[in-house]
């Protein structure tokens, strides 16, 4: 997963940050309050994950981007942050869509699990536009903002047993069912 963060953030996107041992990108955020959603194929290679921040503690957009908030910042015991979202960039276009799908559905499934009702996170606009899109209640949290010479925004994220559905509605599908497990269709309307 590190050595993903770092050619998708660093070699890709160019941000001016380190990378330990010229290999993972690790920062500030990656202690023992971190969590982590990971995907991996069948032989354990990474194809995609997340890092999540409890808002309680320091995290990113209260630390680093609380500009970009026209109001209260969401913290909370049941608000958690989004970071470092990351699919495998050796991956084929198609791998790469379903491989966000199904962590979208991933991260959706660990709120429920565990009492998170909100999801906060940065992006960069195009991004954040995606994210606006994939039909979960979703919105910006301020006007987005030029920062480092890209534009941010933030955004917060619903959680709710309804969560899923609303996904599926707007096309981002949960994945495939294994043979032998049930699993509903996904159904653009």
């Amino acid at each position: 997963m590190f050595e993903a963060r770092k050619r998708v953030f660093i070699d890709l996107l160019r941000w001016d940050m380190p990378a330990l041992a010229g290999q993972f990108e690790l920062d500030q955020f990656d202690d023992e309050t971190a969590m982590y959603v990971v995907l991996a194929d069948e032989n354990g290679a990474h194809r995609a994950s997340a890092r999540l921040l409890p808002t309680t503690k320091p995290h990113i957009l209260g630390t680093m981007f609380p500009g970009l908030c026209d109001e209260a910042i969401p913290q909370g015991p049941t608000t958690m942050e989004i970071s470092r979202f990351c699919l495998e960039r050796r991956s084929t276009a198609t791998e790469r869509r379903e491989a966000r799908n199904e962590l979208v559905h991933a991260l959706v499934a660990f709120a429920l699990a565990h009492g998170i009702e909100r999801y906060t996170g940065v992006a960069e606009l195009p991004w954040l536009r995606q994210i606006l899109t994939f039909g979960w209640h979703c919105r910006p949290l301020g006007v987005p903002k030029v920062i480092y010479g890209k534009t941010n925004g933030a955004m917060l994220i619903e959680i709710d047993e309804d969560t899923p559905t609303l996904l599926e509605r707007a096309g981002i599908c949960a994945p495939a069912p294994k043979r032998g497990e049930d699993a509903e269709m996904c159904r653009v309307h």
